[in-house]
């Protein structure tokens, strides 16, 4: 009896019924358009370019969104957030997503009320310091005064780093993110420290004569980065979540802004189901059959926008590392649209 009652069970449809509505979701629909709070100036993530165009792995995953939800990439809205001001955001609503380049800690998915959509860059804190220190690993700055940002997990980070590794660092505790790239370059400080993704991009775009500065290849500590939305907002979670996945599951199939329209033809049933040939996920939830589409169409696959935004084609020039897929040894794993 026992086993026929399991094969009935299995032997049931699996149906995708559409999540309930939420109040994001519902504000967002309504609105018409998405609204990401964003940094106001790391080149690779987010930072307007001279035509005041946001540009960035950040600024791209919102118009991703944007594209799942209206077919339309441009119904991104950004606003532009700092260290103080991206957690206050979120929290009261001024943005539906807060995606800018922050770490994802247990305190902030808890806490602060937030829930962790995924990671969309692995990082790790470094430390930059002049060529003309001739410091060449991170155990060497005992005795170094290191800039860095109160409240920051870095400024946490660098006292723990301190301690373990037994050596005596002087911090200078900027309250303002803004205020470490001044006090570094006038010599106030040694060393920077802050994700290494951000000291490259800080390299290449705020520090003086950047290129008599080297970042140091420790990494002192896991940064996963990723976008924020708030608790109690499920279909809306749903939407942000798996806008990432659908841009990093597209790289996995090979499906890019050039080809999809010709993946359309696939017989392959995973691609089908992905680009909602075969029905039934738009529905699920709460969007058009064809936002994955639109998402690679409009925006491109995970790979397409890291190359452009942070990798070779970017101004910073890094490498995948960490984020290539893990079918070539990085971490980028997607969930399965399925």
């Amino acid at each position: 009896m026992r086993n026929a009652f399991r094969a009935a069970i299995l032997a049931l449809p699996v149906l995708c019924t559409p999540a309930l509505a939420g109040q994001t979701f519902d504000a967002v629909k309504q609105r018409g358009a998405v609204i990401c709070g964003v940094n106001s100036g790391v080149a690779g993530f987010s930072a307007p370019d001279s035509q005041g165009v946001w540009r960035g792995l950040d600024a791209d995953y919102c118009r991703a969104v944007a594209a799942a939800m209206f077919g339309d990439a441009s119904k991104g809205r950004f606003v532009g957030t700092s260290h103080q001001t991206r957690f206050t955001a979120l929290q009261s609503g001024e943005v539906d997503i807060l995606a800018r380049n922050v770490t994802l800690t247990l305190t902030r998915d808890t806490a602060l009320g937030f829930n962790m959509v995924g990671v969309n860059f692995y990082d790790g804190q470094g430390f930059m310091v002049p060529k003309r220190l001739n410091v060449t690993a991170a155990k060497q700055l005992d005795g170094a005064s290191v800039c860095v940002t109160a409240g920051s997990t870095s400024e946490l980070n660098l006292a723990d780093f301190a301690r373990r590794e037994g050596i005596r660092i002087s911090p200078v505790v900027m309250g303002r993110f803004e205020e470490m790239v001044p006090a570094y370059n006038s010599g106030r400080c040694d060393a920077l420290t802050t994700d290494a993704s951000q000291l490259a991009a800080l390299r290449v775009s705020a520090i003086t004569n950047g290129a008599e500065h080297i970042i140091l290849p420790e990494r002192i500590s896991k940064e996963p980065l990723g976008p924020y939305v708030r608790h109690g907002n499920d279909q809306w979670l749903d939407i942000a979540r798996f806008a990432l996945m659908a841009m990093i599951e597209a790289e996995e199939l090979g499906i890019t802004q050039a080809n999809v329209d010709e993946m359309l033809k696939s017989q392959d049933p995973t691609i089908q189901r992905f680009l909602g040939v075969s029905p039934g996920f738009g529905k699920a939830l709460g969007v058009e059959e064809n936002w994955a589409y639109a998402i690679v169409k409009l925006v491109g696959n995970y790979g397409e926008v890291f190359e452009r935004t942070l990798g070779k084609g970017g101004p910073i020039g890094l490498e995948r590392g960490l984020n290539d897929l893990w079918t070539r040894g990085g971490l980028m794993y997607a969930i399965p649209a399925r």
